[in-house]
């Protein structure tokens, strides 16, 4: 039996933690190392994790220690008296003589098809670069960012429609399976390990607040992506100018879209390309202009309003003609 050791945080390593306290024929989680509580909400209280939370309706021991305190981290490991540990989301950078402290490594489920999309954004970055397919990679954790040898990997389409936080969870139950069955297969020494190819692949940057600000003037399939990689976060969102320019100007408040899609040219009702940013309000339908197409805006959220169908909101908006968003 394999003597693990798991490190996550967010939701999507809860997946994993759980069929690996699962198998019980296969393993032993002796700790669970996660990111102490954090603040959260308006009143700033200090919340665990999900990956905690869930550790400890699974009665496992919790690890909330800082690895960057070598010594007093490296001794710690040691009591557990792990072999290996499995990783996913942890969000910390391991050093040497930590990645050295358990005799079998540390092993990270990744999602992405390792070596395309190292980095903190994969499932994001796939989704905006128009990718048809990603999947989960497991591989050896060391020094270099995602670049440890592969012991195990899973394909999967993208869905047009899927955005961020849809496929992410879904990769993470898939990709939960494909970790146990690697982890299996070291413990019983099946583990074949190659090493990643060299060359020069995409790296999957962190997706921050402004690079969310969406851009009317591309096509709109390039919106599309943009917006279903931003969603859910950090958010994708644009600029209302609600009364254009002139006397009746005001300052321009943030529009969250939530949810959109390419409008289909051929399908009824659908208006011709007001331009980028401008608007179409119909019965049941609002649009917006891009540099190539319609998009049809399905759900958002105006500034200080809660989110709501797209059309009930232009309509209620009553947006004047000069109205755009950028």
């Amino acid at each position: 039996m394999l003597k693990i050791l798991f490190a996550g945080t967010p939701e999507v390593a809860v997946p994993s933690l759980r069929a690996l306290a699962a198998d019980t024929e296969h393993f032993e989680i002796v700790a669970v190392l996660t990111r102490p509580d954090a603040p959260t909400g308006r009143g700033r209280r200090l919340m665990p994790s999900p990956v905690k939370q869930a550790a400890q309706e699974l009665d496992l021991p919790v690890i909330e220690s800082d690895p960057s305190e070598e010594d007093c981290f490296v001794s710690q490991l040691a009591a557990t008296g792990a072999q290996a540990a499995a990783v996913v989301a942890y969000g910390k950078i391991l050093r040497q003589s930590v990645l050295d402290a358990l005799p079998l490594g540390w092993y990270n489920l990744h999602f992405s098809m390792l070596p395309k999309w190292r980095g903190a954004a994969p499932v994001q970055r796939a989704i905006w670069a128009g990718d048809a397919s990603t999947g989960v990679s497991v591989f050896r954790i060391t020094l270099a960012m995602d670049e440890g040898p592969i012991i195990a990997q899973c394909a999967t389409d993208i869905d047009k429609h899927e955005n961020a936080g849809d496929l992410l969870n879904r990769l993470a139950v898939s990709g939960a399976s494909v970790f146990v069955r690697a982890l299996q297969a070291l413990d019983e020494g099946r583990a074949a390990a190659v090493e990643q190819q060299h060359g020069d692949y995409p790296i999957a940057d962190k997706i921050r607040v402004e690079d969310a600000h969406i851009r009317f003037g591309v096509p709109v399939a390039d919106v599309d992506r943009q917006i279903r990689a931003c969603t859910p976060n950090p958010g994708a969102w644009c600029l209302l100018h609600a009364e254009g320019d002139g006397d009746d100007a005001v300052e321009p408040t943030t529009l969250h879209v939530l949810r959109a899609q390419p409008a289909d040219a051929d399908g009824p009702n659908v208006p011709a390309n007001p331009g980028a940013g401008r608007f179409v309000v119909g019965k049941k339908n609002a649009w917006v202009g891009t540099a190539s197409g319609v998009l049809e805006l399905l759900e958002v959220k105006a500034q200080g309003k809660k989110a709501m169908c797209a059309a009930d909101w232009a309509r209620g908006a009553r947006l004047a003609e000069s109205a755009y968003c950028d």
